[in-house]
Parts: structure tokens; sequence; C-alpha cells
């Protein structure tokens, strides 16, 4: 599994939750230091944003499986970033990519960023129709995609906690802000 833009917690996470699976991490140096990722994972890469696509297209077409999760907001080229991970994806190797919906730069303000705008590091609103199509120029099958997606448990709870959040101006829990408004678009494809 490449996990791109793994951030500090993915690599733990997902090697405590499934310890037989070969994890590959990759992220920015300047965006945050590296702690101990030799310890959860069997491969951890730093670049920089200049080079982040470069260093995944020199992966080997390896990958069973491929995770951005609120990576490509900040990429200096994600359409690059994107067909790099394509390139590094098996045959039939699937991918999950969510990224902020382009609807979320009329959402309110929020500690935690609901408005596209509330994380300064963003750089791309990625169009939704858009990005579906270059999936499927590269030979990419969409398996599930949704913007604004709203899973069902996580919107009742930020449907029931909003009129707090709204005044304390924090998040709900388990996503349930994110999910009320649809911040979130998810992504899940096939390489065919």
């Amino acid at each position: 599994m490449l996990d791109v833009g793994c951030g500090d917690n993915s690599p733990k996470i997902i090697k405590k939750n499934r310890p037989d699976i070969h994890y590959v991490g990759l992220d920015i140096v300047e965006h945050q230091p590296v702690k101990n990722h030799h310890e959860s994972t069997e491969e951890f890469i730093v670049t920089d944003s200049t080079n982040f696509a470069k260093k995944i297209f020199e992966q080997p077409t390896e990958f069973d499986a491929i995770t951005s999760v609120h990576n490509l907001e900040h990429c200096d080229d994600y359409p690059a970033v994107t067909e790099a991970m394509i390139s590094s994806l098996k045959d039939e190797g699937k991918i999950f990519i969510s990224f902020p919906s382009e609807k979320s730069v009329t959402f309110p303000s929020r500690y935690g960023t609901l408005n596209f705008y509330d994380d300064k590091t963003h750089k791309n609103i990625i169009p939704f129709q858009k990005f579906t199509r270059l999936l499927e120029q590269r030979g990419v099958k969409i398996i599930f995609a949704r913007q604004g997606y709203r899973p069902l448990i996580p919107f009742l709870i930020g449907l029931i906690c909003e009129p707090f959040c709204r005044l304390t101006n924090k998040q709900a829990p388990l996503g349930g802000t994110w999910a009320l408004y649809g911040f979130e678009t998810v992504i899940i494809a096939e390489k065919i």
C-alpha cells in the first residue's frame, strides 16, 4: 500500500489495524517533522513539494492499493500527482482519494477547516467532474464517487451537534460537521 501525503498518524494507524500490509508512506518533509516512522512502516519517503509527483513516479508499478487523503488540495501540481499515483498502481489495484468539495468555498468558516480557505496551505480547488474525467482518461474505473459526501451516522452527529458547534466555532466529533455540510469529495476507483 502506498499512502500519498500520509502525515504523522496514518502509518501508525494503518499498521496497528493491518500489520500484514507492506506499507509505504510518502510525505513532504517541510510539512511536518518525521517522528519515528521507521517504527511503524516498512518504508517512509520524504521529499519536498517541488519533487512530490516525481517521487511517486519513481515508485515501481507494484501497489495493490493507494490512498491519498486530503493531500491533492495541497499539491503544487495535483494532476501530475494523480497521474503518478495511477502509474504506481497495479492493474486491478484500488485507489482511494478524498479532498474538499469545490462547494466548500461557500461554507462558513470553522476551526479545524470547514470553508476551503480556512486552511491557508490549500492550493487547489479540485473540480469534481474534471477530476473524475481525468481518472477515467487514465484507465481508471470509478467504483464510488461522491461530491459532498454525507455518510448517515456522522451526518446525524453533525446535525445534533451543529447548534453547539456553531456557538463554539468547533467541529462535531467523528467528522460530523464535515458530513453535515458535505465538505469532502470521496472517490474509490480501480485501475483497469
